[in-house]
C-alpha cells in the first residue's frame, strides 16, 4: 500500500511537472515578441543610387500569434561599438577589409523613435541617404541598436542592426559582383599581329554617370593600389558617348573614329535576351609598352525587373 502510494505520488508530479512545462511553451509560443529585420549577421545591406537622395528603412518585424493590443513605441540610438565588434570577429586585424561609419554628412535620421501600432506587425525608421562621393571600395554602415520599448519584448539577438550603405548607378554595383563578359582585341604597338581576347570585367559605378573598370588584359584585384595603376574611367553622357580617362595614374588616350568601336554605350536585343553594351577604342601604357585594344563590354539584364528596383 505504502508502495502504490509513492507511486502515485510520482505520477501526479510527473503529471503537474509536465503540464506547468507545457504552459511554458505554449506561453513561450504565443507571446508577442518584435526583432529588427537583418540578415543572419544582423547586417542589413543596400544599395543606393548616385546621383540623388534616397530613402532607406530600417525596419521591426512582431511575432506571436495573437495580435497586439497596444502600440510600441520603439526608440533606437546609434551605438560605434556594433560596428568595431563586426568588423573584429569578421576581419580580425585585416583592417583593410573593415566596414566604415557612414559619414555624418550623407545621411540623416530625422527621429530615432518609430511605432508598430496595435494589431499590426511593422514597422519602420527611415534614413536618408546621399550616396555621392562615397568610395566603391568601401561598405558604410549606420549601426542602431533599441535603446527602448515602449511595450511587449525584443528579441535580444535581434535587438541591433547594422544598416549597410553601397553605391550604384544604372550600370554597376558597389559590391563587386557586376561583371561584364569582354570580346576584345589586344594590339601591342608597333606590333602587325592583333590577338583576339575573351574574359570578363568587373565594374565599379564612382558616379551617377561614370564608372571604373581595369584597363586592357590587366588583372583585377580589389586593391586600391592597383587600381591607381591600371584603371580607367567610362563616363557616360546624355548621348551614351563614352569618354575613356585615367583612374589615378595611368595613362590612356581615346581613339576615336572606329566605327566598330565608337566608344559608345547602347542596349542590344537579341530577339531572346537584353544586354548593356560597351564598345571602346583606346591605347594604354603598362611598364614600357603600350597597347591598342578594341573591347566590347556586355552584361545581360531584365528590364522590367531593373524598372521595378527603382
Amino acid at each position: 500500500m505504502k508502495r502504490l502510494g509513492t507511486a502515485l505520488s510520482m505520477l501526479l508530479l510527473f503529471i503537474f511537472i509536465t503540464c506547468d512545462r507545457d504552459e511554458v511553451f505554449e506561453r513561450e509560443q504565443y507571446k508577442n515578441v518584435f526583432a529588427l529585420i537583418s540578415e543572419s549577421d544582423n547586417v542589413a545591406r543596400k544599395f543606393h543610387k548616385l546621383g540623388e537622395e534616397s530613402i532607406g528603412y530600417v525596419a521591426a518585424s512582431m511575432g506571436g500569434t495573437n495580435p497586439t493590443t497596444k502600440d510600441i513605441t520603439v526608440n533606437l540610438v546609434e551605438d560605434q561599438s556594433l560596428l568595431d565588434d563586426f568588423n573584429r570577429i569578421n576581419y580580425d586585424t585585416d583592417v583593410s577589409k573593415y566596414g566604415k561609419p557612414m559619414p555624418e554628412s550623407k545621411y540623416d535620421i530625422d527621429s530615432y523613435q518609430f511605432t508598430i501600432p496595435a494589431g499590426g506587425i511593422s514597422g519602420r525608421l527611415p534614413i536618408r541617404i546621399r550616396p555621392d562621393g562615397l568610395s566603391p571600395d568601401t561598405a558604410y554602415f549606420i549601426s542602431l541598436r533599441v535603446e527602448s520599448h515602449s511595450s511587449y519584448e525584443v528579441n535580444p539577438d535581434k535587438s541591433y542592426v547594422l544598416y549597410q550603405i553601397r553605391t550604384k548607378n544604372y550600370w554597376a554595383q558597389a559590391d563587386g559582383n557586376t561583371n561584364y563578359s569582354m570580346r576584345a582585341k589586344l594590339r601591342i604597338q608597333g606590333s602587325a599581329s592583333e590577338l583576339e581576347m575573351p574574359g570578363t570585367k568587373v565594374m565599379h559605378p564612382l558616379t551617377e554617370n561614370s564608372v571604373r573598370i581595369m584597363a586592357g588584359n590587366e588583372t583585377y584585384e580589389s586593391n586600391i593600389n592597383v587600381f591607381n595603376r591600371f584603371a580607367i574611367v567610362l563616363e557616360i553622357g546624355e548621348d551614351n558617348k563614352v569618354s575613356i580617362l585615367p583612374y589615378a595614374n595611368i595613362e590612356v588616350t581615346q581613339v576615336d573614329g572606329d566605327s566598330e568601336f565608337p566608344n559608345t554605350f547602347l542596349i542590344e536585343n537579341d530577339g531572346f535576351k537584353t544586354y548593356k553594351t560597351f564598345l571602346l577604342r583606346y591605347n594604354y601604357k603598362s611598364g614600357n609598352t603600350i597597347y591598342e585594344m578594341k573591347e566590347e563590354l556586355r552584361m545581360e539584364f531584365d528590364e522590367d525587373e531593373e524598372e521595378n528596383e527603382q
